[in-house]
Formats: C-alpha cells, structure tokens, sequence
C-alpha cells in the first residue's frame, strides 16, 4: 500500500479565538458601580493583552461581532500555550467576565510548509532569499492587521471516496495550491489573512482569518475562490463570524450601544496594504501571505542610510554634526521597501504593474515603480521601490513584492561583511538632468577611490527618466561615513539644492 508524502511543517504562535456573548439583560439590570468596573477591568485587560505585557511577544486585537452567533472577539497570538492558557484566566477574574459567556473558541497554531518551501526544511541547505526569509518568519510570527473588518471560518480538506486530497500526490497537491493562490494576487493590497493549522488542537484542520477595510472584498474573494478545485473540489467549512474591530478604550461605547470605532479611532482608519499570498489561500500551511515585522532603518534627504535598529540616533545626530540632514527620529516622511531582481525589466514591470493597482486602493500608498541602473554592466539589478506612509504598510507590502520574479535581495538585509546606503527622490529639473547624470560620474569617480567602497549604481524610474535613485554598498558603516564626511560629498549636496526639483526627502527602510 502506497503512503503519500506529508509536507513538512515548522510552527510558530499559537491562536486563540475567544468568541464571547454579553448577558445583555443582566448588563442593563446592573447598578453603575458594577458597570463602571466591569468597563475599567475589562479595558485594563484588553490593552494589556494589546501591549503584549504578559509575554516576550505576540499580538491581541478586540472586535464587535456581528449577528447571533456571539457579541465581542478577542484575538490573541502568543509564543505559547501556556501564555494562551494564562490569558483565558486572566479574564474570568476580571468583573466584565461576569457579564460574559463564551460562546465559541477556536484554538491553532500558525505555520510554514513544505508546499512553500522544500527548501527551508532540507537541513543541507540554506535559504538564500532574504524575501523568503522574511516571508517564512511574519508567516510563523504574524501582526493583526489594522484593517476594520474580520471575517473567520475553520476548514479541512476534503476526504470523500472520489474527492481525497490525502490521497492526491504532493506534487498534484501543490500545483492545485499554487492555481488557487494566483486568484489570491488579484486581491493584494485589499485583503490579507491569518491561516493557522488546528490538527489535533481544535475540530477542524485550519483555521482562517481574513481581513479587510472592505467587507464585499473578502466575499468577492470567497466567492471567486469557491469556483477553484482547491475549493470546490477538496474543502469543507465550517461556519463563518463576522466582525469589526475597534480600540479596546472604546469598550464603553460598545456596551453603550454607541458607534464603534469612534470617528478618528486607532482602528476606524482606512489605509493599509494587505493582501492574499501568491501560493493559496486555503489550507494553512498551503502558502499564504501577511505583512512582516520589518527592522525599520532610517535613510535621511542626504541619500545615506541613517542606521540599523539601535544604532538609529549616534548615527542621525553624527550625521547632523556634520552639517547632512538626518530626518526626524519618529518617521516625519515616508517607509520604503526596495527589492533587485534579476528578472527581465519588462518582465518585472509587468508584475510590479499588476500589484501596484491593488495598492493604489490605499491612501497610505505613495508610490511604487521599477527602477533601473544607467549605463549597467553585467551584474546591474533592476530595483523594485515600493514607498508607504506607515511602516506596517510598507512591511505588509513587502511580502507580496518578496513574490515577484528573481528576486536576489532586499534593501535593509545587508550582508554581515558589508553596509548599504541609500539616497532617494532625486527628483531632477529636467533641464539640469545632463549635469546631474554628469556630477554623479564624477562622485562616482572619487568613490571608485575611496577605501572600503565597493560599488554605487545610479537608476532610473522605468516611467520617468528625471526620477532616481543612487545605491552604494561599502565594507563598513565606518568607511561610508568618511565619505559622508569628505568635501566632495558638501559639494555634491550644495549642487543639489539648484538641479533638484523638490527636497530629497526621509525615508525609513521597513
């Protein structure tokens, strides 16, 4: 007898879906004393949960459910069971638990497989892409997004006597996967998903949360779905709860019956990329996409890379000491994502096309484009910017560029023995883009002898040819910063105060 072949799995944070029903007769009986405390108790709880105060890490979020099924969800994520365990505990010995039944739970964990990466389970390999990488850890490790609207059903896989999906070889298996999630793609940027795997944990195989600003995107997105093999042949549901979110203050507005979240709330803003992955949608560790924890490094109007992590303010203000504008510390500007690849430029351009009308749906987005080296040699890269008002944003959308073609590297993940710079929005006049060009081949002459120095690439916006970027790469921050420090880097920034058409402005690097 034949045993098909299980992918591999790797799991990360556990999942606790805490549907509770509010005793609404017992609640408008109450003296206002008991309501009072019951409403303090409960928000004490909730931004704790929220400031993760319990744990070294994870995420909480509270939600209104909509209909019968249950009245208030509270999400949690966290490295443990035993962290999950302390938090149900915790609320019942708050006085809002009094007012509360719970009327559904669901418990998983989230999870990577081998339909993603064979790669990553092969203990004689390395996995080389730092998208990969990066996408892999904010799958094991993901944030709630900010998104108003949840939408959260369990599932499994068919196991009929015509229809089995166990039964199915792996490589039959995947490709059933990689279909479904193409449908995902049309969808970056308007939706994103938790998908966490509940075997052994919880009645169903998977559970699966979706999220959006709006509502008909995630119905849209089932229902395009449901036309697919990988559903209509191989899934089963179980039933699905709807809900908004809203800041946990605001709980006294929600058992008020007043409108939550209120006009300018934490959560009642609209702004954020999400989106489904480019493996599937279904089936947990099937391949699915959400927004990573990004290390944010600051990139200043000079065009250098202002830090990494804590080393953010000697950096800014050694910066400052000599006379270069080193930004803001709290992200006065902009967050960039910025992918090189391999692929074909009209190839790369094609996708990145695709993914930028799913982003434009977002007012956080503000640009993204594919940039290419002039005059590049054999090992020129073309440069995919993606750039956002938030830093979540920017993470989030970096996981569904980490996808596209060839992607060899991210900007930000430097190399142990090297450190990169980067300079953005020069925005050139265009009657002075010749002298520009002409000034960076003389800069780029005195780095050629510069110590430390190993390459710097000037590119250019595919759709506007006035609109670059220069990117350096040096042996050590040190070396970069003598450069910074030298008179031909003043005089370069004094040229460009008269050829350019807006101030360079701050970038963070997510």
């Amino acid at each position: 007898m034949e045993r098909r072949r299980p992918p591999q799995t790797d799991e990360g944070w556990y999942v606790l879906h805490d549907f509770r029903s509010i005793d609404w007769d017992a609640w408008r009986g109450a003296p206002e004393r008991r309501r009072s405390r019951a409403i303090d108790e409960g928000i004490d709880y909730l931004t704790s949960c929220e400031a993760v105060a319990d744990a070294e890490a994870g995420d909480s979020a509270v939600f209104s459910v909509l209909g019968h099924k249950a009245d208030l969800l509270v999400l949690h994520l966290r490295p443990t069971l035993a962290d999950i365990d302390t938090l149900e505990r915790r609320f019942e010995h708050t006085a809002l638990a009094e007012f509360t039944e719970r009327s559904d739970s669901y418990l998983s964990v989230t999870e990577v497989s081998g339909y993603m990466s064979e790669e990553y389970f092969d203990e004689d390999s390395e996995v080389e892409d730092s998208g990969m990488e990066r996408y892999i850890e904010s799958r094991l490790k993901p944030e709630i997004p900010d998104s108003e609207f949840l939408s959260f059903y369990p599932m499994d896989k068919r196991r009929g006597p015509e229809d089995n999906w166990y039964d199915m070889p792996f490589d039959e298996r995947a490709e059933h996967l990689s279909s479904h999630g193409e449908i995902g793609k049309g969808y970056a940027g308007r939706v994103t998903q938790i998908i966490s795997g509940s075997i052994g944990l919880d009645d169903f195989e998977w559970g699966v949360t979706l999220f959006a600003d709006d509502p008909t995107d995630v119905k849209e997105l089932l229902y395009e779905m449901r036309f697919d093999p990988s559903s209509s042949r191989f899934a089963e549901f179980g039933r699905f709860l709807s809900a908004r979110r809203f800041p946990s203050e605001q709980l006294g507005a929600f058992l008020a019956g007043e409108a939550v979240p209120r006009e300018g709330g934490a959560h009642g803003e609209h702004g954020h990329p999400h989106g489904t992955d480019s493996e599937g949608h279904h089936g947990g560790s099937d391949g699915h996409h959400h927004g990573d924890d990004a290390d944010s490094s600051d990139r200043g109007d000079d065009g250098a890379d202002h830090g990494h992590g804590s080393d953010d303010e000697d950096l800014r203000s050694e910066l400052e000491d000599i006379g270069v504008y080193a930004g803001q510390p709290h992200g006065e500007d902009v967050h960039a994502v910025v992918l090189y690849s391999a692929a074909d430029p009209d190839e790369l351009f094609e996708e990145v096309d695709g993914l930028r009308g799913n982003f434009d749906h977002y007012d956080t987005h503000v640009k993204t484009a594919v940039y290419e080296v002039r005059d590049g040699g054999d090992d020129a890269e073309t440069a995919v910017v993606s750039l956002w008002d938030t830093e979540r944003a920017a993470s989030t959308a970096a996981g569904f560029l980490a996808d596209l073609p060839e992607i060899v590297r991210q900007a930000g993940d430097d190399e142990d023995d090297s450190w990169g710079t980067m300079g953005m929005f020069y925005t050139v006049e265009p009657e002075h883009r010749t002298d520009f060009v002409d000034t960076f081949g003389d800069v780029a002459g005195v780095l050629a002898d510069m110590d430390g120095h190993r390459k710097t690439d000037l590119l250019e916006n595919r759709e506007d040819e006035n609109d670059m970027f220069i990117a350096s790469r040096w042996d050590s921050r040190e070396d970069a910063m003598a450069f910074f420090r030298s008179d031909a880097f003043s005089e370069t920034v004094e040229f460009g105060r008269d050829v350019l058409a807006d101030r360079p402005r701050h970038v963070f690097l997510a």
